[in-house]
């Protein structure tokens, strides 16, 4: 079971240094190429589109298919893509739209493989285990998205396109760890549903799961309105002054808070689980209202290190929840729905953030976005008595 906890863990860290690599540059490919910040933010808009439509059929192949395979034929696709790219960024301004369409093509790919891969983790762990190896696995991602980028950025100045080439043999690598991970199928369910029936069972359980939507309600609302990594840019230019590398340090600080407390959280058992998510999501808009409010570069590095612990505890107490209370055979289709909620909560927070620095300015925008998150806290708080009263992470009380 370690050996595949270990397995389990290396596949996700490869594969997130590969997504991230490639976002840095593809992103700096596409404004050298086009010069609009418009384009950038479309680069993102298309890797999240194809997950919309596609939440009822990748939780569907988690739980219908064998999961590794559905895993390996995701990574496989993602080689592809990145030879792709390889090829059509060499092509300059004119790659652009080709560029464009195989981003489409990797946003309709990795959907499959993270609910596929997320679900085999209880499988490979004890149940009282699984809120401590959702928190290693999380916290080891979380340095993954610190060191992805700088790798990214360091092999495109090098070797430029062959950046590409780079993210590929890293996910090819990923596929070779996976290969090794021995998982039993996900248990089929019993009875005749049917295929609509078992198509949408991921959105009636959750919705019939009030621990869980309140849990992923909290997350969506929280990100939707407090979100400030697209205000990032705008912060280390024209408040902080501190130039491309202060945005550096700001876009690492809340990963390095984030994977400190997720470390924290591997040893430590979590008592009290609701009662302290809802606390922590409290303390992530204090920090976004602190953050807005500076003007100095350490207190916004702390804030946006305080930030990334408070969202790891919520993170962890999520993921654990869905895994926990989710019968095996439905993992799948639940997690994809988890990830439509953050997804959508992630990509419109930013769109909302953006309209709003462009109407009343960044630091007004990120605090509005604080004492909004708040708000968010109360009213679930008041909502969902469940998350109030939910306690331990392995699904013992």
């Amino acid at each position: 079971m370690q050996a595949g906890l270990g397995r389990y863990v290396g596949v996700r860290c490869l594969t997130s240094l590969a997504v991230a690599a490639q976002s840095v540059a593809l992103g700096w490919y596409v404004y050298r190429e086009t010069g609009s910040a418009f384009a950038l933010g479309l680069l993102g808009l298309v890797q999240f589109l194809p997950a919309l439509p596609l939440t009822l059929l990748t939780g569907q192949a988690a739980d219908r298919l064998d999961r590794r395979r559905v895993v390996l034929a995701s990574l496989w696709a993602q080689m592809v893509g990145a030879a792709a790219l390889f090829g059509f960024t060499r092509m300059g301004h004119a790659g652009v739209g080709l560029s464009f369409f195989v981003v489409f093509l990797l946003g309709c790919a990795r959907p499959f493989g993270g609910p596929a891969l997320r679900a085999m983790l209880p499988s490979l762990v004890a149940r009282e285990g699984l809120a401590r190896a959702v928190a290693l696995s999380s916290s080891i991602n979380q340095l993954c998205v610190i060191v992805g980028p700088a790798l990214g950025g360091l092999v495109y100045g090098w070797a430029g396109e062959g950046v590409f080439l780079m993210v590929g043999a890293l996910v090819a690598a990923a596929a070779v760890v996976l290969a090794g991970l021995k998982t039993p199928r996900a248990a089929l369910e019993p009875g005749g549903a049917g295929a609509w029936e078992r198509a949408f069972a991921g959105l009636i359980y959750v919705r019939g799961n009030r621990l869980l939507l309140a849990a992923m309600s909290l997350d969506l609302l929280a990100c939707l309105v407090g979100g400030v990594a697209s205000l990032l840019p705008i912060f280390a230019k024209d408040i902080l002054h501190v130039g491309p590398a202060g945005l550096g340090l700001l876009t690492s600080a809340q990963a390095v808070g984030a994977a400190t407390v997720g470390f924290a959280l591997a040893w430590l058992k979590l008592k009290r689980a609701g009662l302290a998510m809802l606390w922590c999501v409290a303390g992530y808009g204090v920090a976004i209202v602190v953050f807005g409010l500076s003007t100095n570069l350490w207190l916004s590095l702390a804030a946006l290190a305080c930030l990334g612990g408070f969202d790891m505890v919520s993170i962890v107490v999520r993921q654990t929840l869905v895994q926990v209370t989710t019968p095996d055979a439905m993992q799948g289709r639940v997690l994809a729905v988890n990830d439509l909620f953050v997804g959508a909560s992630n990509r419109l927070g930013d769109f909302e953030s953006g309209i709003v620095a462009g109407l009343v300015g960044a630091g007004p925008a990120a605090v509005i976005g604080g004492v909004g998150t708040l708000a968010v806290v109360g009213f679930i708080a008041a909502r969902f008595p469940e998350l109030r009263r939910a306690d331990r992470l392995d699904g013992q009380g």
